[in-house]
């Protein structure tokens, strides 16, 4: 019998990122603890909890952890995320029963920032519809459509929060020569400055002076539909508004209207309030909206080494020791683990 139990859910199917079911990359970090991975085939939470309640720690994958699973654990050390969003996972139920949850948030940024900029300048060049010219035999549209548009240098974007992915694309975008604002409350000004970004204070004065907006705020219920009809009708009607991160962050219903009401020209966007979407969803339909199927992520690189990740999380939690990330860092204190990074790691728990 193993010294340890790691649960998690069963997919319905062959996943993205757990193609081979056998956990190779998990056990990396989880076999020289003697740590067993239990897959869990239940199709009702109470199954679930009845194979879980003794686990040690959690996967959470392929199905929501709630608050009634979470106070059904006995011994439960860890619930672990191969993802940068935690919102399949109670994490206020979490927090009250003194169990960190821990997250991805650095493992695939570059990929996410790539992406970002491709929807910026895809739609910014209209390019959806470019490609449909071509291939209707309506060459000679493009050039006289692109002409009504200014050029990028000299625009304006601005980050709606300035987390990683918000930074990196800076970074980038400071190449196309854009002017860069950002409004977020929890992060210093010198961080944005240092990135060539200026702080605005309000999302007023962000909304009202962007030629690209784009959402980077997690989702959390503090910031559910954070862009909504007042938001959409405070931006430019030329102005373009970009999501990368979170559906919920967006009123949906309110961003369909501002596209076709003319508050705003267009939207690339890569995650929606429902996913996938239903098939008479407006924006499918609309050619001033560029879609992605929540693949911004994705890379050869991403799903193995978030699934590294997750083994390695568990086994230092399981071993005594804090977790390199924590999305409810303030459970730390109240254990018996132990901070053992000996630098900031400029995330995280060891960020301080």
């Amino acid at each position: 019998m193993a010294k340890f139990k790691v649960v998690t859910q069963k997919p319905a199917g062959v996943t993205f990122d757990l193609a081979d079911s056998q956990f190779t990359l998990e056990r990396q970090s989880l076999d020289p603890i003697d740590a067993e991975i239990v897959v869990v085939d239940a199709n009702s939470e109470e199954e679930f909890i009845a194979g879980a309640k003794d686990a040690d720690a959690l996967i959470a994958r392929n199905r929501k952890i709630t608050r009634n699973i979470i106070q059904s654990l006995d011994n439960c050390k860890i619930i672990s995320l191969g993802s940068v969003g935690a919102d399949t996972v109670d994490v206020a139920a979490a927090t009250d029963h003194g169990i960190p949850v821990t997250n991805v948030p650095d493992t695939f940024i570059e990929e996410v920032a790539d992406h970002t900029m491709m929807l910026l300048l895809a739609s910014f060049r209209r390019l959806n519809v470019m490609d449909e010219m071509v291939r209707t035999g309506r060459w000679t549209e493009g050039r006289p459509l692109l002409s009504e548009y200014p050029r990028l240098w000299g625009q304006t974007l601005g980050f709606i929060s300035f987390g990683h992915v918000a930074r990196a694309t800076a970074i980038r975008a400071k190449a196309f020569g854009v002017h860069m604002i950002a409004f977020d409350p929890y992060i210093e000004e010198l961080m944005m400055t240092e990135y060539g970004v200026e702080p605005v204070s309000s999302m007023e004065d962000l909304l009202g002076r962007s030629d690209f907006v784009s959402m980077h705020a997690p989702s959390t219920q503090e910031v559910h539909h954070m862009m909504s009809t007042n938001e959409f009708k405070s931006m430019k009607p030329t102005a373009l508004f970009i999501n990368n991160g979170r559906g919920p962050t967006v009123d949906e219903k309110a961003l369909i209207s501002a596209l076709e009401n003319g508050w705003i020209a267009g939207a690339g966007l890569d995650v929606l309030e429902q996913e996938p979407p239903e098939p008479e969803n407006p924006l499918l339909h609309m050619d001033n909206v560029i879609l992605t199927p929540h693949v911004a992520s994705a890379s050869q690189r991403m799903a193995p080494e978030t699934r590294r990740r997750v083994g390695q999380e568990i086994s230092l939690v399981l071993t005594g020791r804090w977790p390199r990330t924590c999305v409810n860092p303030s459970v730390l204190a109240n254990t018996n683990l132990r901070r053992w990074q000996p630098y900031s790691m400029g995330r995280g728990p060891g960020s301080g």
